[in-house]
């Protein structure tokens, strides 16, 4: 009878997670955008596929998760280590104190770029500030910075770093870039009012009773955020994180975490879309979660959607296990890296892919590794990717299905160490005889009969070992 309840129990939670997962992947409420500029700049963006996302902060030192140690709330990822764990104010001091020890040495930009561009990686993503409050810019709004008098590193000419990041991406001439910014704010009194000690993820205080406490909070983000717009350079992408600071009338109930949010959090993004359109034109305002005007593509965290949606949106994942920098990461293996690229592009999404420095300022060598096995794999095979727009069915069985105007290209996905099978037939795809069908890499001429691609023994033998074999069908 117990294991009955227990098993009850597990496909409850299944359901519960499937539903909240089908909930965050619900487009019949996405708000296209009007802005001419915008419109452009979306569409570039749908073009180019592949990013790269860097979450690093002063956290990298202890190795944890990023902020959310600090957060008052009885979840797993929220749990912390240490001396101090058990002690929640001394355990926020200790953590704040990681500033005056964080000295990034071996900080070189330039060298993240180059090895993103040469994985065919076309944006870059970066968070500016998390949810604990530590700016990587050079904010005049408060101390608690890279820049500022604690920082060891402020006296290094390259100490705003995401002046440096954003210059270095920049630089190679192929990217977009964005800034990672988080809405909520866990170091300023306006946001966790020391009046009210924090319960929990929210503003400690209810921003209706406290106007004149919200309103200051909302002049410091709207300050940080004009601070990113104008002192930075051309940017693509302002993408905002933290959902739960969002007006009361957007929470979808159907959504756990969003129907736990105890009151009106509004930090009038009309008001900061407009500002920072006046200095970027154009720019593309990614309110997470928040569904409207100012979500100009979704963004699902650590999944792929289960079918294509045929709304702007971009999957978000980690490249290892963790966000923030481990000591010894379980990084993801170049297949499967592939494969989820692949997928992800099929169904008309981008693929968001972060890395986490460590606090030296360097990436773990795999990191560098994995780029470059997944760069070899899009010299031979990134035209079905690029500028590509999803091809029904989409995604069936092995097979992932694209297209460039009238080119068709059909991917199969091999499993590891799988060979090229001699005979394929593309699930939900025809292939008229008359059709010219190229395998890419060795660009071999692949002969249809019968509905099935034929690839010589010879041509397998070019091709040799991949991740995923991608056709080219032009009729």
């Amino acid at each position: 009878m117990k294991k009955y309840i227990v098993l009850l129990l597990l496909l409850g939670i299944a359901r519960m997670t499937q539903a909240q997962q089908h909930a965050e992947q619900d487009h019949s409420r996405y708000v296209p955008p009007t802005d001419e500029q915008v419109k452009a700049k979306l569409s570039h963006w749908q073009d180019v596929k592949f990013g790269l996302l860097m979450h690093w902060g002063t956290y990298s030192q202890w190795g944890i998760v990023e902020s959310w140690s600090l957060c008052p709330e009885d979840e797993g990822w929220c749990e912390r280590r240490g001396p101090h764990a058990h002690n929640w104010y001394e355990y926020k001091k200790n953590y704040e104190a990681l500033q005056t020890t964080f000295n990034p040495t071996r900080f070189a930009p330039e060298k993240w770029a180059e090895a993103a561009k040469g994985a065919g990686m076309k944006y870059v993503v970066f968070t500016t500030k998390h949810h604990d409050g530590f700016c990587m810019f050079d904010t005049k709004q408060t101390d608690y910075k890279i820049t500022g008098a604690k920082s060891p590193f402020a006296d290094n000419p390259r100490s705003n770093v995401t002046k440096e990041i954003l210059a270095a991406f920049r630089d190679k001439g192929l990217f977009m870039t964005g800034t990672y910014f988080s809405k909520p704010d866990w170091n300023v009194d306006s946001y966790w009012w020391p009046y009210f000690p924090p319960k929990d993820r929210n503003s400690s205080y209810d921003p209706k009773k406290y106007p004149d406490m919200w309103k200051k909070f909302q002049d410091f983000t709207y300050n940080q955020i004009e601070e990113l717009m104008t002192g930075y350079g051309s940017v693509d992408i302002l993408w905002l994180d933290g959902g739960w600071v969002r007006p009361y009338n957007t929470i979808d109930p159907a959504i756990s975490w969003q129907k736990s949010i105890p009151y009106e959090q509004d930090i009038d993004m009309a008001r900061i879309a407009k500002m920072a359109r006046s200095h970027q034109p154009g720019l593309l305002v990614v309110d997470r979660t928040v569904t409207g005007e100012f979500e100009n593509y979704v963004t699902p965290e650590q999944q792929i959607p289960d079918q294509y949606m045929p709304i702007p949106w971009e999957s978000c994942m980690t490249m290892g296990s963790s966000w923030s920098y481990v000591p010894k990461e379980n990084f993801k293996s170049a297949h499967q890296l592939v494969h989820t690229l692949v997928d992800i592009v099929a169904k008309g999404g981008n693929l968001l892919l972060n890395i986490a420095p460590g606090p030296d300022g360097e990436w773990h060598n795999e990191a560098y590794d994995r780029l470059r096995e997944v760069g070899v794999w899009m010299d031979r095979n990134g035209e079905s990717i690029y500028e590509t727009r999803p091809l029904a069915p989409y995604r069936q069985g092995k097979w992932a299905f694209t297209q460039k105007g009238k080119t068709r290209y059909a991917t199969y996905l091999a499993e590891a160490g799988e060979t090229l099978p001699t005979r394929l037939k593309p699930d939900g795809l025809s292939l008229p005889e008359k059709a010219r069908v190229m395998l890419l890499g060795p660009e071999k001429k692949c002969p249809v009969k019968n509905g099935f691609i034929e690839v010589s023994a010879k041509t397998a033998q070019a091709v040799g070992s991949s991740y995923a074999y991608v056709f080219r069908i032009e009729e």
